[in-house]
């Protein structure tokens, strides 16, 4: 999970994620979790906020980076977590990878079903969002509902709530260095391989809904969008 200055909503997201693995491993007790929380660049309290959960549950993992790009910050975090796995069993299909945003909250039975869908064959898995209503203008959010209705088989690819077996992950290059649309890059990766992609709304994450962008091109530029466009049909 990448965070760049995220104190007003990392504590959820550190909460949810928390109650997501507690749920993974009461289901299969067997699997073992770590959360890598890559703090990037960050100048406000989302460092110490972490820390509260990293020195009292051992499966967080802080990293500090500077790189103020989500998918190079994504793709440390990851590349952290697999260095505490023996080889093995990061080359195997085993492992499994799962990626969220420091603004988002993902629901409890999120890792469980996840691993749910890797056992019956996925190599990835395209999780849907909602914007939180608590910070976006009704209208904006009915156009989103709209544009985004909640079915299986979706076609879209947020960073927020995407899965991919290890193997999958390094076989494609892992994400890439960008800024911004550093999901759709590995996905298109993971599609060319051939590998099995498939997209659920069963994994329902909820995510910001605020308008200012922290990655150019993002999640917040493409809901203000959505709001100058109904500006522009009322004017």
């Amino acid at each position: 999970m990448p965070a760049h200055n995220e104190e007003r909503h990392i504590g959820s997201a550190l909460a949810a994620l928390q109650t997501a693995a507690d749920a993974l491993q009461r289901e299969h007790p067997g699997i073992g979790v770590s959360i890598a929380v890559v703090l990037d660049a960050c100048t406000d309290r989302s460092s110490s906020i972490t820390a509260a959960y990293t020195s009292a549950d051992l499966r967080f993992l802080p990293v500090e980076v500077g790189f103020r790009s989500t998918g190079a910050s994504r793709d440390a975090g990851i590349r952290a977590a697999l260095e505490r796995l023996p080889f093995a069993a990061v080359a195997g299909a085993g492992t499994w990878l799962a990626t969220t945003d420091a603004d988002s909250t993902v629901p409890g039975h999120w890792l469980v079903r996840q691993v749910e869908l890797a056992n019956a064959g996925a190599d990835a898995i395209l999780g849907s969002v909602e914007p939180d209503s608590r910070d976006m203008d009704e209208a904006v959010l009915e156009r989103w509902r709209e544009l985004h209705p909640s079915r299986e088989d979706h076609p879209h690819i947020y960073g927020a709530n995407l899965g991919v077996r290890a193997s999958a992950y390094l076989a494609a290059g892992g994400f890439p260095r960008l800024r911004s649309h550093e999901d759709r890059v590995l996905v298109e990766r993971l599609r060319r391989l051939g590998l099995a992609v498939i997209a659920t709304d069963t994994t329902k994450v909820t995510t910001s809904g605020r308008l200012q962008a922290r990655a150019p091109e993002g999640f917040a530029a493409y809901l203000r969008a959505l709001g100058s466009g109904l500006s522009s049909v009322a004017r």
